[in-house]
């Protein structure tokens, strides 16, 4: 009895926060997108998005973008994680990989600002090997090169976790059995290690979905996506239920990506 009234006050905060900060924002996204301007109730908004070639362009932009930046971000983190997980204090060099999350993202997008404009580092160092200042900022290169950094951290931390559950025992069968070290890699590192990969996929494609200080701060309105329409309807043209529908487009997008890369346990294992 006493155990099931403590699981019964351990859950009551628990539903609170999902209700609060998960159900009820949803919820309010969701009705607001059957609102027009004058707050009557509508089903232009989603006619609207569906026919408007603007804002199918805006979606195809963000998963292309949003897919770039996560490829890129693999491209990094799996060597770097698979190096980290075979370093003497692998902890400490986690750390100072983690450090840069805790520094506020504007503050990270100023910096780079100042590291790519035309007096910048970036610039001055071109100029020191005789290619001369290039424009950096305000492209969709500074653009996928800043996400990518921001993303990194986020990437390495379930990789790296699954190469530490990693058991040393099945590799070293592997290279007994007469493998290579890339059908070593094929056939036992990468299957059991890809529910972190798929765990760093949904931690870095969903929130790429929706970035929109980026690309205003670096890429200067020239990449432009959905989640650069959401804020000028909230903060600028007002129209809270456009933006409330384009919201609603993007959890469906998110739930859809967490559907295709989730049940990374029973899925995971040794390709055949």
């Amino acid at each position: 009895m006493k155990s099931k009234t403590a699981n019964l006050f351990y859950f009551i905060p628990y539903s609170l926060w999902l209700f609060l900060f998960v159900v009820a924002p949803v919820a309010l996204i969701l009705y607001n997108s059957f609102l027009d301007i004058n707050h009557h109730f509508t089903l232009a908004n989603y006619t609207t998005f569906f026919k408007s070639g603007t804002y199918l362009m805006m979606t195809l932009n963000s998963l292309w973008y949003a897919l770039l930046i996560t490829l890129v971000t693999l491209l990094i983190s799996y060597p770097t994680a698979y190096l980290l997980s075979h370093l003497k204090h692998k902890q400490l060099w986690l750390l100072l990989i983690i450090l840069p999350t805790w520094i506020n993202l504007l503050l990270k997008a100023y910096a780079f600002i100042g590291i790519f404009n035309q007096t910048g580092v970036a610039n001055q160092f071109l100029s020191f090997i005789g290619v001369g200042p290039q424009q950096l900022l305000f492209t969709n290169f500074s653009f996928i090169f800043v996400a990518t950094y921001i993303q990194i951290p986020f990437m390495i931390m379930p990789i790296f976790n699954a190469m530490e559950d990693l058991n040393q025992s099945y590799i070293n069968a592997s290279h007994d059995l007469g493998a290579t070290n890339w059908q070593t890699f094929r056939r036992v590192i990468w299957p059991m290690t890809l529910p972190g990969v798929k765990a760093g996929v949904q931690t870095v494609f969903i929130p790429s979905l929706s970035l929109f200080m980026l690309t205003r701060l670096i890429g200067g309105n020239k990449v432009i996506t959905l989640g650069t329409a959401i804020e000028e309807h909230f903060l600028i043209t007002m129209n809270w239920g456009m933006g409330s529908t384009i919201g609603v487009v993007l959890i469906v997008a998110m739930v859809i990506i967490m559907v295709l890369t989730g049940d990374a346990k029973s899925r995971g294992g040794f390709q055949k």
